[in-house]
């Protein structure tokens, strides 16, 4: 299982410390805008490259509306590693996306 967070639950809490953000959406995708400070790492390729993620570190995934970090949630959570979901993404997220 795993948390769920609202986008403007996660960037008010973004305002006040530092989070790990992970961004799942394409690589076209993020290019275009994406949260400051969120690494990419493309729901596609997760599979194959989530192995320098930390177990002991909690990871906040977001992608356009909520549903491709879900599954992003679903498979890492299922691995052991800690994770929320942000809901709505970037598309409800109220701060500024950086390119």
């Amino acid at each position: 299982m795993y948390q769920t967070i609202s986008a403007k639950d996660f960037y008010q809490e973004l305002q006040s410390r530092e989070l790990s953000l992970i961004d799942v959406r394409e690589a076209d995708e993020f290019a275009q805008g994406h949260v400051k400070g969120a690494e990419s790492l493309p729901l596609s390729t997760l599979e194959a490259n989530y192995g320098h993620l930390d177990k002991d570190q909690t990871y906040y995934l977001i992608c356009k509306m909520g549903g491709r970090s879900a599954k992003a949630c679903d498979f890492l959570s299922q691995k052991g590693y800690q994770v929320i979901n942000v809901q709505g993404g970037v598309e409800a997220y109220p701060g500024d996306l950086v390119q």
